[in-house]
C-alpha cells in the first residue's frame, strides 16, 4: 500500500500532495500553474515583474483552468533611487556586451521595477488562495489584509532569524530556501554569504525554531529529495528547476539545453545579471562581469539595466549572455526526447516519494 503523503500543510492548503512548483520569474505560466494544481500539488505564478493589469490577466487565466488552490509570488521591494553616477558607471560596464549584440548605447530607464505596494493591493483584491513573498519581510498589517481576503501567506527564509521574523508577523508557512536553490536568493537579514546554508542543514533548524509548517526548497529534483525533506521535518517540498523542463515551460530552448547538459558543478551564484545573488549556469556574462561583482547597483537597478541584453541574447540564440537560472541539482533533470507534462511530473514525483518513504 503506497504511503499517504498528507501533512498538516497539505490539509491546511487544501492540496493532495506536498509538492510546490517554484515561482520562477520567466519560468512559470498560467498553464503550468494550473496543471500542477490540478494534479494535486500547488502551482505558483511569479508575478514580481508584472504590472497590475498583467497580474490580473494571468490570475484570471489560471482561474479559467483550475478551481484548485494556487499561489502568486511577489518580491518585497522598496522603490530604488540610484544616483546618475551609479547608472553611468553600470551602463559603461555593460556597453561592450551591448555592442556585441548589436545594441546601441543605453540610457537610464524611466523606471526600474513595478511599484510593490500597487502589486500588493492588486494581489489582495484578486484574493489568491496563497500568496508568497521573497526578498524582504512583509509587515504584519499587510499580512492581516491578505488573511482578510482569504489568502494564506508563505514567507521565504534563508536563515532561522528570517523564519522567526515571518512567524512574528503572522505568516502561515515558511519556505526554507537552501543554498542549492536556483534563481534569486531571498536573504533579508544578515549578509547573503552568511545565509548560504544547504537545504539539509537549514530545514531541520528552521523546523525546530518555528511553530509553522516548513516547505523545503533547494536542490530537490525527484521523489528521493521530497522524501528527504519530509524526513527532515518539512511538510512539503518546492521544486523549481525540475518544472523548467516540462512541456508547459516557456523558457528559451537554449536555456533548457544548458540544463540538460548540466553536471554537479555547472552552477554558480552571481550578482552580475540583477544586482542580487542568484544561482544560474555559469556562462560568459558571469565571467566577464564577475570582476565588477561588488560594484554593481543592487536589485532591481542592475536587473533593469541588463533586461535589454538578456532579451537580445535570447532573440540571437546567444546563451552566453542569458541569465540561465537553475538549481545546483540541474544535472538531475529528466533527459527525455519529449518534455514531460507538468501534471505527469507531479504524478511521477508522488510515486517516487512513496517508494522512497516505503
Amino acid at each position: 500500500m503506497p504511503r499517504s503523503l498528507s501533512t498538516p500543510l497539505t490539509r491546511k492548503f487544501g492540496i493532495d500532495f506536498p509538492i510546490v512548483q517554484g515561482p520562477m520569474n520567466g519560468g512559470s505560466t498560467p498553464e503550468m500553474v494550473a496543471a500542477v494544481s490540478n494534479a494535486g500539488g500547488i502551482g505558483a505564478l511569479a508575478a514580481a515583474n508584472f504590472d497590475v493589469q498583467t497580474m490580473r490577466t494571468k490570475v484570471n487565466a489560471i482561474r479559467s483552468l483550475t478551481t484548485k488552490p494556487f499561489c502568486v509570488n511577489l518580491f518585497v521591494l522598496e522603490t530604488p533611487a540610484p544616483t546618475p553616477g551609479e547608472i553611468r558607471d553600470a551602463l559603461d560596464r555593460l556597453q561592450p556586451i551591448r555592442a556585441e549584440l548589436g545594441l546601441p548605447p543605453a540610457a537610464a530607464p524611466e523606471r526600474y521595477c513595478e511599484e510593490f505596494r500597487e502589486q500588493l493591493d492588486a494581489l489582495i483584491a484578486l484574493k489568491a488562495p496563497v500568496a508568497s513573498f521573497t526578498f524582504g519581510l512583509l509587515d504584519a498589517a499587510s499580512i492581516e489584509r491578505l488573511h482578510a481576503a482569504g489568502s494564506l501567506v508563505i514567507g521565504t527564509a534563508t536563515n532561522v532569524a528570517e523564519a522567526l521574523a515571518w512567524q512574528a508577523n503572522g505568516a502561515d508557512a515558511i519556505c526554507a530556501q537552501g543554498a542549492e536553490a536556483g534563481g534569486h536568493r531571498g536573504t533579508f537579514i544578515g549578509h547573503p554569504d552568511a545565509s548560504m546554508i544547504g537545504t539539509l542543514a537549514l530545514v531541520p533548524q528552521i523546523v525546530d525554531a518555528v511553530a509553522l509548517p516548513v516547505i523545503a526548497a533547494g536542490g530537490i529534483m525527484d521523489g528521493r529529495g521530497i522524501a528527504a525533506a519530509l524526513t527532515l521535518g518539512a511538510q512539503a517540498a518546492q521544486l523549481g528547476t525540475a518544472f523548467l523542463m516540462t512541456a508547459e515551460s516557456p523558457i528559451h530552448a537554449a536555456w533548457q539545453e544548458k540544463i540538460r547538459l548540466s553536471t554537479d558543478t555547472s552552477t554558480r551564484t552571481t550578482r552580475t545579471f540583477t544586482g542580487r545573488s542568484a544561482r544560474g549556469i555559469l556562462n560568459d556574462f558571469m565571467l566577464r562581469m564577475g570582476r565588477y561583482e561588488q560594484e554593481l547597483p543592487a536589485y532591481p537597478v542592475q536587473h533593469a539595466l541588463t533586461t535589454e541584453i538578456r532579451k537580445a541574447a535570447g532573440q540571437a540564440n546567444r546563451p552566453e549572455f542569458m541569465s540561465l537560472w537553475a538549481g545546483q541539482a540541474a544535472g538531475m533533470s529528466r533527459r527525455r526526447a519529449e518534455a514531460i507534462p507538468a501534471a505527469e511530473l507531479v504524478r511521477v514525483l508522488v510515486a517516487e516519494t512513496q517508494a522512497a518513504l516505503a
